[in-house]
């Protein structure tokens, strides 16, 4: 009750609504002790009985429409997923229709049916490889021992950041190195079939584009930002048969991962809105191409719901802060 009143004051609805817009990614149907950073079926269905607890869930697409008209009820939120992993579909959609709740999930289309996202390429490459040793260092990428899953964890973690921000061909040629030196058999079934994402939007959640490969478009040129965004949005319209009109960045931060130009393109695109992973809330002054997301990585319903709280009073004070600038 104490995050639900917080909620109350914090976001108000009407002409000064506030839209807090929650990001997942993974929901795996059971624990993983390598993969911690996901959350399994049980803390999920937790952690959806806690908003729906303390906020009024709308769909992104009429959150959105309400933004622009100040008309949100109080303690509004919405629910997103991003990438299109397969357990958003089996496990995670389940969980979100005994809530009575709906959620938008993002989709790299390039993956679908049988693809890998690279990340998942060398997550899944260490924490199957066979032997307690992995020397990548012919790559400068170190020699780790995978002797626990905290081992092969910190493995994964540190990899993944020396690899994140490579050029896209000079990425895809060492993950391929990192899958050929472990040795691992790799799941060809990580990410939802085509026929899934159908599946989802007949039983009314919403799907928004992601770009086609997921790149980081601020490393790209602008007519290669435009086609990444277009490919998808267009393979998803005609999957779909109607319009997509939602889009999320890969990566999502500003400054970092795409530029205010690529903003302008997704503008210029005709989409209704973009989100980002900047923290924060949204309102009436909010880019709506450029919409903040947040969630809290709390296991607990105290913890989770105080930095909800916090992340409401921290927008609060930069917005009264700009408007009084």
């Amino acid at each position: 009750m104490i995050v639900k009143s917080i909620a109350g004051v914090l976001s108000p609805g009407g002409r000064s609504g506030r839209l807090s817009i929650l990001i997942f990614h993974r929901v795996l149907a059971h624990r993983d002790p390598v993969l911690n950073w996901d959350l399994d079926a049980a803390d999920f269905d937790r952690t959806i009985g806690w908003i729906k607890d303390w906020f009024n869930v709308l769909p992104l697409e009429q959150a959105v429409v309400r933004l622009k008209e100040r008309t949100l009820p109080p303690r509004a939120a919405a629910i997103t997923f991003d990438d299109g992993y397969a357990d958003n579909c089996t496990v995670a959609m389940p969980i979100l229709q005994a809530h009575g709740l709906t959620a938008t999930f993002f989709i790299a289309t390039a993956y679908l049916d049988g693809g890998r996202m690279w990340n998942d390429t060398i997550i899944e490459s260490v924490r199957r490889c066979q032997e307690s040793r992995l020397d990548l260092s012919r790559e400068g990428l170190g020699v780790h021992q995978l002797t626990s899953a905290n081992a092969i964890r910190q493995a994964i973690i540190g990899i993944l950041s020396d690899v994140k921000y490579r050029g896209s061909r000079e990425r895809l040629r060492v993950v391929d190195y990192i899958a050929a030196v472990s040795g691992a058999r790799l799941p060809p079934d990580l990410m939802m079939s085509a026929e899934q994402v159908r599946i989802m939007r007949r039983a009314g959640m919403s799907i928004g584009a992601h770009t086609a490969t997921h790149p980081i478009l601020a490393r790209l040129q602008p007519d290669d930002v435009r086609a990444e965004v277009t490919e998808s949005k267009r393979f998803l319209e005609s999957l779909l048969q109607e319009r997509v009109g939602l889009f999320a960045y890969p990566n999502g931060k500003p400054d970092v991962d795409y530029r205010a130009e690529d903003a302008e393109i997704i503008r210029d695109l005709g989409f209704d809105a973009a989100v980002t992973t900047a923290w924060g809330v949204a309102d009436a002054q909010s880019d709506l191409m450029q919409l903040p997301r947040f969630t809290p990585w709390d296991r607990t319903r105290f913890r989770f719901g105080t930095r909800l709280a916090r992340n409401l009073l921290q927008n609060s004070r930069l917005r009264s802060a700009q408007l009084a600038s």
